[in-house]
Parts: C-alpha cells; structure tokens; sequence
C-alpha cells in the first residue's frame, strides 16, 4: 500500500485542493470531486504519453509481474490496467505473480534466486536494496522515451526521482497519508467520546475492552501499518517524526521518541488491539472493522472507498490524538504519511527489458487513471485526462477541507535506510505484540548505529 520533507507534501495536497474545488466530478482512491480538467493536462498530451510506441513489435511476448491483488483498490485498478494494455499492445500477455504480504521478503527471496519477474512492485527500501545488487533496471531513458516523465504532476515528482537522481520504478500514487478511522455508531452507543487526548484515548480503550469491542483492527502482520502506528504517536512529539531516526539525525532514546514507544506500549497493555494482532492480514483486519466488531481502524486514505462501502455513514476519520490538550491543537494537523519513490519497476535481467519498461509505463498511468476516475481518489502521481465518474465520499470531502493547511512527517513508506526500515519494522511490531519500549529503543538504536 508508498512513498521529503512536509513541504514537499503540503505542496503536492495544496495542489490536489485547488483541483478538488474546481468542479463537481467524481474521483478515487481516496475520494473526492474535482473537474476533470481542473486536475488533468490536455487530452492530446496526456494521450501520447500514455500510449506504447507504436514500434512495438507484434511477436508475442509473456511478462511475469509481481504486483498487489488483495482487494478492490488494487485488483480493481490492476485488472483495468491489464484491459487497457491489451487494447494497446495485445500481443503482450501479462503472467500476474501476487505480491505477498510479507514487506518484500518473498521478493528478495526472487532476486536471490535469480527468479525476479520482468516487472514488479517496488518502495524506497526495494529500490535501495536492489540497487546495490543490480536486480533494478534505471528507468531514465524510457521515463523520456515513453513520455513518462511529462505526465508525471508537478508536486509528485519525488515519488519518481531518487536521492541519486535517477530513475527506478513508475509511480501511480502521489504523497499519501494515514488515518485513523472509527465506527460512529460503537462510540455513541457505548458513550465514548472521540479522543483528542493521550488520556481519553486509553479511556477508549479501556471502555471498549471491558464492552467486547476491540479497541483498533489492525493487519500488524504486514509490519508498515505497526511502524505508521508508533510514528503517530511519535509526531505528536516531533513534527518530523521517524524520518529523523531513518535519517540518523534522531536516537529512539531521545525523550521524544522514547516516550512514544512507553505511551504505545501503554495502550498495548491496556488491550488498545486484537489478540493475534501481529499475525493478522488486511482481510482479517478489515472484517472486524467492518462487522462492528473493533471500534477503530488505521490504514491510508485509500482505505476510504472500501470502509465507505462497508459502514456508509457510521465510518469517519479523527485528527490524532495528542499526548495532552495543548500537544492536540499544536500537532493536529501534523499527519503521518508522504511520498517518496516507487512503483513498477524491472529486472534488469529481463529477456525484454525495453518492452517491459513501456509495459511498466503504461501499466502505471492506467493504474492512476482507474484510481482517479472510478475509486474516488486525486492522490495520484500522473496526469489524468479523463472525466471522473465517482464523487468522492463524505470523508475525502473532509479531508479536502484540512489539507491546505495540513503538515505532514512525510514518513516515506519505503524508508530509506534498509537496515533501519527492517529494525523498526520488527521492533515495532514487537512492540504491538507486547515487548518493553526498552526493547523497541534499544534495537532500533542498535540499527542506527547510536
């Protein structure tokens, strides 16, 4: 489910505002109603840049590609990817690998084995590892060739270039972020007040554990949600949250940080989630959301289409709560969430590396264009040249409202430290399952060199 600085973010969603209050279409992802041509370059531009090349050749050829097929927002935009590229390059078939929800160990596995796909899903920490072995292709010269580069939004291009300058993976989703979504109606009926407070927040907790209700869902196994958590929690108390400790500039011994991991462990203790937590995917998660059975859920903003869905009017999102009254106000709009590089990339040791680079091209803009006309969403990477057909829901339309003046920790998805990316994927997860905030400080200490 990717992704500088806050700036960078702010930029990116202030440009996604002015487009969500130019019309009254409907988009995806997440959700909300722009004009279409608000929001989209000229249909001839964007056109020639979505199409293959009509050099193509007509032999045809099977590409293997390792990408997310889980649920409505990723086989839905898939699938019509895949219609489209038939339509383009029907003597192109596309062998799809499902990507394991396992933070890319089953592809690494591949790397080492020497059974990469042509084509697969990559974040930042992919991307980096990959790099190093030479298992990821540069893209420089097909994102020129392909027009990839010009269809890309202006605000989203550091989901497409690296620190180093260049080129790994086609992006389709802009800067994203996440939310902390609950169920209306369990608050109302057990008399529970939204928190807005580290206090009330565990007042929750403790109400709901006592009532049968799981307090938060959550598909901890996949670890990035568990990390997204702890640096909730985190930014309350440094605006930048774990970007700092990725980038070495901050110790999880800081007072900060530390006080983070005692304050999480705390609500843990106080039975803040389900008991198997660690081991659950996101079908599991959702399904005790969805089914009243937790009263709570944290996943990004695309998760708005599918909870819609599932609760209609009884789901909304909360600002998070900060440690006291005072850090609330001061850290409301402070979001965990961004952007930074990923996407499709490819095997360099592809028998068809030049067509599977178009393939990868064209299967990210059609991608975006599926998310911003039919699942509601504008936080895409590239250009759309297509009317919209689905308005955005209540909470999109929410959201809209607090971006112009959101922060954000920009909590790149893929981290750009390996080696801290898997301590704090662990540590955290850990952390959930019940182990010390000692623990969690001093491994992730550990892995960054403190």
């Amino acid at each position: 489910m990717i992704r500088k600085t806050g700036a960078i973010l702010l930029i990116a969603l202030l440009a996604f505002t002015a487009a969500a209050c130019g019309g009254s279409g409907s988009t995806n992802g997440s959700n909300a109603s722009p004009s279409a041509g608000s929001a989209s370059p000229s249909g001839s531009e964007s056109s020639a840049a979505a199409s293959p090349s009509a050099s193509a050749s007509a032999e045809k050829v099977k590409l293997r590609i390792y990408a997310q097929y889980a649920d409505e927002d990723t086989k839905l935009p898939y699938d019509y990817a895949v219609a489209e590229l038939k339509k383009e390059m029907p003597n192109v078939e596309l062998e799809l690998d499902i990507q394991a929800q396992d933070d890319g160990q089953k592809l690494k596995t591949y790397a080492a084995t020497g059974n990469l796909p042509d084509i697969y899903q990559a974040g930042l920490d992919i991307i980096n590892t990959f790099k190093q072995s030479g298992n990821i292709q540069q893209l420089d010269e097909y994102a020129d060739k392909f027009g990839f580069k010009d269809a890309m939004q202006p605000s989203a291009m550091n989901t497409l270039v690296t620190d180093d300058g260049h080129i790994y993976a086609f992006p389709y989703a802009g800067n994203e972020m996440i939310l902390l979504y609950y169920n209306k109606e369990l608050f109302e009926k057990f008399g529970v007040k939204v928190p807005t407070t580290f206090d009330e927040w565990k007042t929750a907790v403790e109400t709901f554990k006592k009532n049968g209700i799981i307090p938060l869902s959550m598909f901890a196994k996949e670890k990035w949600p568990d990390v997204a958590l702890y640096d909730v929690f985190a930014s309350r108390l440094d605006p930048a949250g774990i970007t700092k400790l990725d980038k070495g500039q901050a110790k999880a011994s800081d007072p900060a940080y530390k006080t983070a991991a005692e304050k999480l462990a705390e609500l843990v203790k106080a039975g803040l989630l389900a008991k198997g937590a660690t081991n659950m995917n996101y079908d599991q998660a959702a399904a005790l959301f969805y089914e009243g059975k937790a009263a709570m859920f944290l996943n990004g903003q695309w998760e708005i289409e599918a909870s819609t869905k599932a609760l209609g009017d009884k789901v909304a999102w909360m600002f998070y709560p900060g440690m006291d009254a005072a850090g609330y106000e001061s850290s409301k709009l402070v979001f965990s969430g961004g952007g930074g590089p990923g996407g499709y990339a490819v095997n360099p040791k592809s028998e068809h590396v030049e067509l599977a680079a178009q393939v990868a091209a064209f299967m990210s803009r059609k991608y975006a264009e599926f998310k911003y006309t039919e699942r509601g969403t504008p936080i895409v990477a590239t250009k759309v040249d297509k009317p919209i057909v689905k308005q955005y829901p209540p909470m999109m339309q929410e959201l809209a409202k607090v971006i112009p003046d959101m922060k954000s920790t920009a909590f790149a998805w893929g981290l750009s430290n390996p080696k801290f990316k898997a301590a704090i994927e662990d540590a955290s997860q850990s952390l959930l399952a019940g182990t010390s905030a000692e623990q969690f400080v001093k491994e992730v200490d550990k892995a960054i060199g403190q």
